[in-house]
């Protein structure tokens, strides 16, 4: 039992000697075993060598802000060549560009305002967004900060891919984007993006492609032998992409980029202030000040593994989530939902609440996450589940659950089975973002004391984070 957390500062700084015990106590709070596979997603590399090359990067950057470029041209250099390589990846040509950013929900923030600024231009003073029910939820959040209707689009029940047709009947002369996944968050299946590009090229709208999860699998599954339809700047009708470094880019937690099709699109979602007694103050993200740290060690990891890094990497994460797609359809009571084409499996029953497998393979050290409408789960496959074993681990943990369930599938539901149930049967869906909020405020509280994690272990078998 800890005696209190800290909600001061110390009288007197520690010494690093003290620091560092301190710091090993806190990460006795640490129960979850990434490294050996268990987690879906939120590690997506963490080798060795690649955190040894982010530490010894990071120190020589750590003052590094690329607010003043005079100051630091080495780190707005790199953040020029990380954009530059990124627009080549996604088959850009020399008008593309971008920027880099905190993430993928600072990418997707970023493209909105980028598209509302320019309906205003247009004259469009109450813009709308098409997004399939299944793209990420910082579509919404956008729409919320920047005052964008959200029209969702239904998606195919069976297949989870959007309706494109659906798509073109709610087309209006409000709409200032589209949305397509590759791939969506949830179930890991890709939006047909040659046809949402067909339709914002016939009906003038801008078309964004969220590739935050997979953006750096999917530019190199030709190469590692993988077919995929065309999803990039090749498409005309695509003007914008967003794709995270920091997740099979194998950078560090805090980089993602936004690519633009040309400047006159990237210069809709700057700021700048021209009069303010302090001076010009013109930024290209929401932040001012970034850290130059995240910038160069997302340059040093993507140079370090270069393109041919990164098509042995593919090849191995997309092989595995191919295993054990085969593999969960051969086991009795569960069924893959839609069909996977990158690197997320989800997983469904018609027979028992799948919400009861989720508790049971946690049992077993597993994390995955729990999804809703329809009720799911999955996993989100990393370079740590293609070492050898992990995935057939997998297998073999689910296959026993599974048929342990199978024994008396109606059985009452505890724990996330009927925290999930009970979430998604309230009509109110205020009331659950009361419960989410609850959630946050306990992230944030020090009036209670925490032994060895067990809030944080209760509270995240509830609720997950893609980024």
């Amino acid at each position: 039992m800890w005696e209190h957390l800290l909600s001061r500062l110390p009288e007197q700084g520690l010494s690093e000697e003290d620091l560092f015990k301190l710091m090993d106590k806190y990460r006795t709070m640490n129960t979850v075993d990434w490294a050996s596979g268990s987690c879906s997603g939120t590690v997506y590399s963490g080798e060795p060598e690649l955190t040894q090359l982010a530490a010894k990067t990071y120190g020589l950057y750590a003052w590094a802000n690329p607010l003043h470029p005079d100051v630091f041209p080495d780190v707005r250099r790199m953040e020029a060549e990380i954009v530059r390589m990124c627009c080549t990846m996604f088959n850009g040509g020399p008008e593309t560009c971008g920027v880099m950013t905190s993430g993928g929900t600072e990418s997707i923030l970023l493209a909105c305002l980028c598209y509302r600024n320019l309906a205003y231009e247009r004259g469009i003073k109450h813009p709308e967004m098409l997004c399939p029910v299944t793209a990420h939820a910082a579509f919404d959040k956008a729409a919320a900060f920047f005052r964008i209707k959200m029209v969702h689009v239904p998606v195919d029940p069976e297949t989870q891919v959007v309706d494109v047709r659906a798509m073109r009947r709610l087309i209006s002369r409000r709409t200032c984007m589209m949305v397509a996944s590759v791939p969506q968050f949830p179930h890991g299946t890709v939006d047909p993006v040659e046809d949402v590009a067909a339709l914002g090229k016939r009906y003038g709208v801008p078309v964004h492609v969220d590739a935050c999860l997979g953006g750096f699998l999917i530019p190199f599954m030709e190469k590692a032998g993988f077919n995929l339809p065309p999803f990039d700047f090749r498409l005309e009708g695509v003007t914008s992409i967003s794709a995270d470094s920091h997740k099979y880019g194998f950078a560090p937690k805090g980089s993602s980029v936004i690519l633009y099709r040309n400047p006159d699109l990237r210069k809709q979602q700057c700021f700048s202030q021209p009069d303010w007694p302090g001076g010009i103050y013109a930024t290209p993200t929401i932040a001012g000040s970034r850290a130059g740290a995240i910038i160069a060690t997302c340059w040093a990891t993507m140079m370090h593994i270069g393109e041919n890094g990164y098509v042995e990497s593919t090849k191995k994460i997309i092989a595995t989530t191919k295993f054990i797609d085969e593999g969960l359809r051969k086991i009795h009571g569960i069924h893959v939902v839609g069909e996977p084409k990158v690197c997320v499996v989800a997983i469904a029953s018609k027979h028992f609440n799948v919400y009861r497998l989720s508790d049971a393979i946690r049992v077993k050290g597993w994390s995955l996450n729990p999804l809703q409408f329809p009720s799911s789960i999955h996993l989100c496959v990393t370079y740590v589940h293609t070492k050898p074993g992990v995935a057939q681990r997998f297998l073999d943990d689910v296959r026993s659950s599974v048929a342990e369930i199978m024994n008396d599938p109606q059985a009452e539901c505890g724990g996330a089975a009927a925290i999930y149930g009970m979430a998604q049967s309230i009509p109110d869906r205020t009331l659950v973002n009361d419960m989410a909020q609850i959630f946050i405020d306990a992230c944030y509280s020090t009036s209670q004391p925490v032994s060895n994690g067990e809030v944080h272990s209760q509270t995240n078998a509830t609720m997950h984070s893609s980024e």
